[in-house]
């Protein structure tokens, strides 16, 4: 009789094992919002309308997603890019939007409402309590395409009907094309071009949903879908279905009301990885430069190393090429199946804005082609002189209308805030501006820094809200960095302090000869040195050489002509002399 309970009871264990929930929570929470947004490329007002959603997604993380339908009619054209679905047709049918922008919050409304409602309802939507929650993964396998999905819903509480509907979206970011009116939505508009984001491209269920039963707590349902990724959705003129740019989100309905599924009772995006059936493949994702204080043309750069291959990664070896440079380095580690790892790189970058490929060349000691591309920064910086170990700057944030917008903060090499201010008071009238000055006492000197602005409504300080810049002065009154308001959500600028004042005694400057000047293709160095530098009028090092003995000869030949700064040093002990070339 015991060896029968036993036996039982594993059977029981067994069957709940195979029913436990792996990705949704069954802990009760408030429902998540999905903003299904009826919008046009030639529509005015719909830029507006992404700024509004933008900006309740960025307050509520992880709890709101926008679904952007383009659907037949005036404000959605056929050009490329044609962003118009047939299945985004009878979704906004269904809601009769005969305005554009307009959108459902939830499916709370039985017909789409205008922009001006969408935050007040959807405030409505996060504070109610959710009968169900949901989770899940969609797995992509780049090589055949094919997207095998599983959604977890799990009742919380009982639904007001005794069957609801599953709907999965597929959507797309970064679909780039016209849009009238773009520049009143600046984070998205770049060059004359906007950004689409996530766009609606196809729906996996039915287009209303899929019936799922029961609906009562403690319901645990799994479905499972294989959707086979389209190449290009849209006719004619469509758009290519970029795997590193979709992403699946899912919700849960009650009840058909009408033609739609409604309301919502809750929502989520699934998570995406990435899989192969291949043993070897390696990816890369995510490639950055980092923005720190580095007066210096090497830079670093992150990236993530995803293993998508059925074996574990051991090795990877790679090389980086930007503006004909070429960086070579490799990892070594034990990567499993299905992980990732953040990494990093270094490498010299040229002065001004480059395109750079990041590329695999072997992965476990064998073969391996994959490729990423990435942008790159090599900004100048300011050379800031001083007479002391530690000097002090006063920062002039010249605001725009929106002060409570604009924030800023002062980083060393150290990844240090030294520094910081903001927000300010918005002011009254369109167009306002007003001066701010900050002052930044005991700066140490012989170091690089970083100055960062921010501005939260993605628009820079200047333009409609008033022609707002900055600038930044020294101990003297020199104005050593000044840029305009026009940064979008970010400025930064770079400049490195150095001090003068270093033991003249030791290094007496009578003895030190330096000639002829201006200098022509070799420049003469006399004294007690043991190392010279040369730097260009924005703080470049453009030569270093070690000096055993009283003299150095430096070649010029292939120095332009202007203003140049010898550091020469003895021992930790440094003499300034600035000198010319002139041909």
């Amino acid at each position: 009789m015991k060896k029968f309970t036993l036996v039982v009871m594993a059977l029981l264990a067994l069957a709940y094992s195979v029913k436990a929930q792996q990705y949704v929570s069954t802990e009760p929470s408030n429902r998540n919002v999905i903003l299904e947004e009826f919008t046009g490329r030639t529509c005015t007002w719909c830029p507006s309308g992404h700024v509004i959603a933008n900006n309740i997604a960025d307050s509520h993380p992880n709890r709101f997603w926008s679904v952007n339908i383009h659907s037949e009619g005036y404000f959605s054209a056929t050009s490329y890019p044609n962003l118009n679905t047939a299945k985004g047709n009878s979704i906004r049918a269904a809601f009769s939007a005969t305005s554009f922008p307009s959108g459902v919050v939830n499916r709370s409304t039985a017909s789409a409402v205008g922009r001006g409602e969408w935050s007040g309802q959807a405030n409505t939507q996060f504070n109610q309590a959710a009968e169900c929650n949901l989770g899940g993964v969609a797995k992509v396998n780049p090589d055949t395409r094919n997207a095998e999905i599983t959604v977890e819903v799990y009742y919380t509480g009982n639904s007001s009907s005794d069957e609801n509907y599953l709907t999965i979206m597929m959507l797309q970011d970064s679909i780039w094309g016209s849009q009238t009116g773009g520049s009143d939505n600046p984070a998205q508009y770049v060059n004359g071009q906007y950004c689409h984001m996530h766009i609606l491209r196809d729906i996996i269920t039915a287009n209303m949903g899929d019936v799922i039963a029961p609906t009562t707590q403690g319901t645990l349902i799994t479905k499972t879908y294989n959707y086979q990724i389209p190449e290009i959705i849209g006719s004619p003129n469509g758009v290519e279905v970029d795997l590193d740019n979709i992403h699946f989100v899912a919700f849960v309905s009650e009840r058909y009301q009408g033609t739609p599924t409604r309301p919502i009772l809750n929502a989520c995006e699934l998570v995406k990885t990435t899989i192969s059936d291949q043993p070897i493949y390696p990816i890369i994702s995510e490639v950055a430069q980092v923005v720190n204080a580095s007066c210096s043309l090497e830079k670093d750069f992150g990236y993530t190393l995803t293993n998508i291959g059925t074996d574990p990664l051991t090795s990877v070896r790679f090389n980086a090429q930007v503006a004909g440079a070429t960086h070579e380095f490799e990892w070594t580690g034990n990567l499993p199946s299905g992980d990732n790892t953040k990494m990093e790189f270094s490498m010299e970058i040229p002065f001004g804005t480059s395109n750079g490929t990041l590329n695999i060349l072997e992965a476990n000691g064998q073969p391996f082609e994959a490729s990423k591309g990435f942008a790159t920064e090599s900004q100048e910086w300011a050379v800031v002189e001083c007479e002391g170990e530690t000097t002090s700057i006063k920062i002039y944030i010249i605001q725009d209308q929106w002060g409570d917008q604009t924030t800023w903060e002062l980083i060393n090499s150290a990844d240090e805030v030294v520094a910081q201010g903001g927000p300010y008071q918005n002011l009254a009238g369109s167009g306002s501006t007003q001066a701010n000055v900050e002052n930044v006492n005991d700066l140490p000197a012989n170091e690089c820094y970083l100055f960062r602005i921010y501005d939260s409504g993605n628009n820079g300080i200047c333009c409609n809200y008033g022609n707002g810049r900055y600038y930044i002065k020294d101990a003297n009154g020199n104005k050593f960095i000044e840029a305009d308001g026009d940064f979008g959500s970010e400025g930064h600028n770079l400049f490195s302090i150095q001090s003068n004042t270093t033991a003249v005694e030791s290094v007496a400057q009578e003895s030190l000869k330096v000639y002829p000047n201006p200098a022509n293709d070799y420049l003469t160095v006399e004294g007690e040195m043991t190392s010279v530098e040369v730097y260009n009028t924005i703080g470049q090092c453009l030569l270093s050489k070690t000096v055993n003995g009283n003299s150095t000869r430096i070649n010029l030949s292939e120095f332009n002509n202007g203003i140049y700064l010898l550091r020469v040093n003895n021992n930790g002990e440094v003499v300034t002399r600035k000198f010319s070339v002139n041909r």
